[in-house]
């Protein structure tokens, strides 16, 4: 017996990577914009940006996508309101298929939001810079880098594609009855909405202070059962991952400006401004004046035009 083996079609295929960023900006920043020869797209993890995209101007809030064809000129501007964070990502690809994305503007999912998590973590494995310089031209490879780590961010990247181009095709309705999920779905779907109920309590109780108990008891959940979830599905226990909530909205009260460091360490809870400090620095490796400076020199060297 022989077999003859398939040769698999590729639908989509990246050849090329420019740039893989993630940015945390003022406010205030403003790019006045570029054009060049390869595709691009931003997507939105926190707050809002004004967006140029040609001859269209429109508001991108958290999880919104947009495709820049090749030449297409694009600039983005901060609303004033929030402080956003973006994900912006170049790439080649000559395919016949990206005519799907000209022009048009997506809602991520959940399953496009984790391979957008994935091209980052990646990215951070294979380059050796850092990923918010935003006049980066040339993102030097690390030597070695992780293996497999430039096939990961391909193959995420294509799925990415594909998967938007297959949601966004399907019909809006189906005569075709729906076949009864898995048990591992199903409990997949009620682990996801748990987890998601309780990240939305602990929003809720962001400037405050919250015990495991006190988590549990509010939610009807077990201890064990709430700390295997958040091990699971975040990989940090639930104190931790509520730690690293605040410390996210302090960075972003930081770079909108608003509040000073003692104010802000009040706003969300904390006993006093050293122990906030210590915690900011425990979590992103610099003291809140660092991390500052650090925002406030990007900002004002790379958009002003300085090397």
């Amino acid at each position: 017996m022989s077999y003859n083996g398939i040769h698999l079609e590729n639908s989509i295929s990246i050849d090329k990577i420019f740039s893989i960023h993630y940015f945390e900006y003022m406010n205030t920043f403003s790019f006045e914009g570029e054009s060049h020869d390869f595709w691009e797209f931003i997507c939105v993890d926190k707050g809002e940006v004004g967006v140029t995209a040609g001859s269209e101007h429109l508001i991108l809030k958290k999880g919104d996508l947009l495709f820049h064809p090749p030449n297409e000129f694009h600039a983005v501007k901060a609303t004033g309101e929030i402080a956003p964070n973006l994900m912006v990502v170049s790439f080649g690809c000559q395919d016949e298929a990206m005519q799907f994305f000209q022009k048009r503007h997506f809602k991520i999912d959940k399953t496009e939001h984790n391979l957008l998590a994935e091209i980052i973590a990646e990215a951070r494995w294979c380059f050796d810079c850092r990923l918010d310089d935003p006049y980066l031209q040339n993102m030097p490879l690390k030597n070695p880098d992780k293996f497999g780590a430039q096939q990961m961010i391909r193959l995420h990247l294509e799925h990415l594609l594909i998967h938007l181009i297959r949601r966004y095709s399907r019909p809006s309705s189906s005569t075709e009855p729906a076949s009864p999920e898995p048990l591992k779905s199903t409990k997949e779907k009620n682990d996801m909405e748990t987890l998601r109920q309780i990240i939305e309590y602990l929003e809720v109780h962001l400037n405050g202070h919250v015990t495991i108990e006190q988590i549990c008891r509010d939610n009807i959940i077990g201890r064990s059962q709430l700390q295997k979830l958040f091990k699971e599905r975040c990989g940090l226990g639930i104190i931790e991952y509520f730690s690293h909530m605040k410390i996210n909205a302090a960075k972003e009260m930081i770079r909108t400006g608003r509040m000073n460091f003692t104010q802000i360490s009040e706003h969300l809870g904390y006993t006093s401004i050293h122990y906030f400090s210590r915690q900011f620095k425990k979590t992103t490796g610099m003291t809140p004046s660092e991390y500052a400076s650090s925002i406030k020199a990007m900002a004002e060297a790379r958009f002003n035009g300085e090397p």
